[in-house]
């Protein structure tokens, strides 16, 4: 019998197979940027970064399973679901550290416009996206998402299954519809990467919000299955929360996305 609430793992080949996974994906994927790729007799030939990546999610399912698993089994005890709280809580942190490198860089370049900007923000022949168009549209409705899902995670926690979930599949909706929109801003974007420093920081900041909002779509999906299967109920809701918390710095983020590049950076 354990004497002590800590849960010691087995051991588990998934680290090892997913640091490897991890290193040929890069590869791959910098290769097939840089087209360094062998040429192909096949007219169609998908990339192999993309089977790099196939393989990595497999891994990482397979590694999250077990960890649903012993979660079932009771091993995530109080005390390990709190260390786990605090483990989420610092790699959201870190995400929030990214970003500041991306927002100190565009107030660095905007704040003290450089010579070869002209001196003057935006650039001289940039012209910003119109804030009160598809980028207000996008705020409302990823804002909007965030109170949705908070009343999902009330109706859970009371025990009401069947409105959580309808609250969660229209977070999810309502996610999806903020990445078309934003695809769909790139689409008709007057300016593109290569435009200074406004149209790099632009698109890497907008562009690395949007793959944050395509995973917690993918993360709330995960919630949803678990929830319509009573894999999470009101006394054990940690992997949902965690969603919740991952939806909740998206939304904050862009909220901040949304005042200094799109209205303060147009001004």
């Amino acid at each position: 019998m354990n004497r002590h609430p800590y849960h010691l793992v087995d051991l588990s080949p998934w680290p090892l197979l997913i640091s490897f996974s991890l290193l040929s994906f890069a590869i791959n994927i910098i290769a097939w940027i840089h087209n360094y790729m062998a040429p192909s007799t096949l007219e169609f030939q998908v990339p192999s970064f993309a089977f790099a990546f196939a393989l990595l999610c497999i891994i990482a399912f397979l590694w999250w399973r077990d960890i649903i698993r012993e979660s079932n089994k009771g091993d995530h005890t109080n005390k390990v679901q709190i260390g786990l709280k605090i483990g989420f809580i610092l790699f959201i942190i870190s995400e929030f550290m990214l970003f500041f490198s991306f927002f100190w860089t565009f107030f660095h370049s905007s704040l003290a416009p450089a010579i070869d900007l002209g001196h003057i923000w935006p650039p001289l022949g940039i012209n910003p996206m119109n804030y009160l168009s598809l980028p207000l549209l996008g705020t409302c409705i990823l804002l909007s998402s965030g109170f949705i899902l908070t009343l999902s995670h009330e109706a859970i926690i009371f025990g009401n299954k069947d409105k959580s979930l309808i609250h969660l599949l229209f977070t999810i909706i309502l996610g999806i519809i903020f990445l078309l929109l934003q695809f769909t801003e790139y689409s008709y974007g007057e300016f593109n990467f290569s435009d200074s420093i406004y149209g790099s920081i632009f698109y890497i900041t907008t562009g690395l919000h949007g793959l944050h909002v395509l995973i917690g779509v993918l993360f709330l999906i995960i919630g949803l299955i678990r929830i319509y299967f009573d894999n999470l109920t009101s006394e054990h809701l940690l992997g949902f929360e965690f969603a919740i918390y991952y939806w909740h710095f998206v939304d904050i983020i862009w909220l901040f996305v949304f005042l200094s590049y799109y209205w303060w950076g147009s001004l």
